[in-house]
C-alpha cells in the first residue's frame, strides 16, 4: 500500500510557498467509444491524522479497493466537485475541449481551492493551474480526484448497462473492445455513444 506521504511533494511545495488549499483534479473517459467523460476535483486535508493511505493512481487499484477509497475520499475532502461532458457535447466540441471545459468547472466549483495541480493539462481555469506528467501517480490531491472521477464514471456505465444491456457496459464502460464493437456492428448506436469517435473507427450503425 502506498502511504499518503510518499505522494505529497507538490502538495508540501505550494503549502511551503503559501497555499493553504490545494486542491487535484483529473479525468476519466477521453478514450472510449460511449459515455460522458467526467473529471472530479478534490481538495483534501494535508494534516498528519487525516491523510488516507493507498490513494494512488486510481488504474493502478482494483475495483474494490477504488470503491473504499471513493468512500474515505469524500468524507475526509474539505470540498469536492464532479463534472460530466455528454457524448453529444464531446461530438460538438471535440474531446479535449469538453475535458478542459469540465476541469475548469470543476476547479472553479470547490469554491475554497487556492492552487490547483492536474494530471498534465491546462484547463484556463480562474485558478493557477499547475500541469503534473503523470500527477495522477505522482501527488495526492491529483490521485484522489483520479479515484474520485473513476468510481463516479464508472457507476454511471453500469447504470447504462442495465438500460442498454446489450453492450457489455458493465464490463467495457464504453471503452472499444471487441465484444463493444461488435454489438455497434449488430445492433447500431445508442443514444450515449460517441458519434465522432464511432465514425473514425469506421465501426458504422445507426440508432
Amino acid at each position: 500500500m502506498k502511504k499518503a506521504t510518499e505522494m505529497l511533494e507538490y502538495e508540501r511545495k505550494y503549502a511551503d510557498m503559501g497555499y493553504t488549499a490545494i486542491c487535484g483534479s483529473d479525468e476519466v473517459g477521453r478514450g472510449p467509444l460511449a459515455g460522458p467523460v467526467v473529471v472530479a476535483a478534490v481538495c483534501m486535508p494535508l494534516d498528519a491524522d487525516k491523510l488516507i493511505d493507498g490513494i494512488n493512481d486510481s488504474k493502478k487499484l482494483s475495483p474494490k479497493r477504488r470503491e473504499e477509497l471513493f468512500d474515505k475520499i469524500v468524507a475526509t475532502a474539505r470540498a469536492y466537485d464532479i463534472v460530466e461532458v455528454s457524448p453529444q457535447e464531446i461530438d460538438e466540441i471535440n474531446i479535449l475541449n469538453a475535458t478542459k471545459k469540465a476541469m475548469r468547472e470543476a476547479i472553479d466549483g470547490l469554491g475554497i481551492a487556492d492552487i490547483a495541480l492536474t494530471d498534465a493539462l491546462d484547463p484556463g481555469a480562474k485558478l493557477q493551474c499547475v500541469p503534473i506528467v503523470k500527477g495522477d501517480a505522482k501527488s495526492y490531491n491529483i490521485a484522489a480526484a483520479s479515484i474520485v472521477a473513476k468510481v463516479y464514471r464508472d457507476r454511471l456505465m453500469d447504470g447504462y448497462a442495465q438500460e442498454y444491456p446489450s453492450y457489455g457496459f458493465e464490463r467495457n464502460k464504453g471503452y472499444g473492445t471487441a465484444e463493444h464493437i461488435d454489438a455497434i456492428a449488430r445492433l447500431g448506436l445508442t443514444p450515449i455513444h460517441r458519434r465522432s469517435f464511432v465514425t473514425r473507427m469506421k465501426v458504422g450503425g445507426n440508432e
